[in-house]
């Protein structure tokens, strides 16, 4: 056990996440753990960089999806602003678009919020010592994006009607006939990532279904018909 989990000098902890009932759950849990104490709680990313300014903690346990000021540009600007103060990102979702930007602003460790305090008490206690906290789903997801031997994609075409490079590719995937969930384990997100996206491009477009959203496709000559 190190000299902080013996209580010598325990881990200061910020906890950030919006949604009152789980933060308030998050800090009677960590009030349980040895070697941490917590010195404050924030409910978006901007309180959370105030009291990182204020407080000066050790770690700051950061959800993502966050109103005003998300996980991620918190991570980024605590880092920048504060390099003593190390960031854990912990959060329901452990798919590609939250799991790389988080880990690109500066986030040293990544669980999910089915971590148990052990987790947690490991994870806090990695980071303070200079490596990363990281749990077990998402130590395998990196191996598996770093020994993926397929090239990254190149830029989808240029979108028309404001859809973003994301909204963009999945409206290609749908134009190949792929659905939910298959589109999903191409771009390595959920499901439900997938729904949203395909929401937000319906609405941008006009679309009603996906047969809609593939003829916009080949009109918008994202996709070519095949030759012959």
């Amino acid at each position: 056990m190190t000299e902080r989990a013996e209580g010598r000098q325990p881990a200061r902890v910020v906890v950030a996440d919006d949604q009152t009932v789980v933060r308030e759950g998050i800090v009677m849990l960590l009030g349980l753990l040895p070697g941490i104490e917590v010195v404050g709680a924030a409910g978006d990313g901007a309180e959370a960089v105030e009291l990182v300014a204020e407080l000066a903690p050790d770690v700051v346990l950061m959800d993502l999806r966050m109103p005003r000021c998300d996980g991620v540009e918190a991570t980024r600007r605590i880092r920048a602003e504060h390099p003593g103060t190390q960031v854990v990102v912990l959060t329901t979702f452990a798919d590609d678009e939250s799991l790389f930007p988080a880990l690109r602003a500066g986030a040293r460790g990544y669980l999910t919020k089915d971590a148990g305090g052990d987790e947690i008490v490991r994870a806090v206690e990695s980071v303070l010592s200079g490596d990363a906290g990281l749990s077990p789903s998402v130590q395998r997801r990196l191996l598996e994006r770093l020994s993926d031997p397929e090239p990254e994609p190149g830029p989808p075409p240029e979108a028309p009607d404001g859809l973003t490079s994301r909204e963009t590719e999945v409206l290609l995937l749908i134009a190949e006939g792929l659905s939910n969930h298959e589109i999903a384990r191409k771009l390595h997100v959920s499901t439900a990532t997938v729904k949203t996206h395909i929401n937000n491009l319906f609405a941008k477009a006009g679309l009603k279904d996906r047969a809609q959203a593939v003829r916009y496709a080949y009109g918008k000559g994202l996709v070519r018909p095949p030759a012959g």
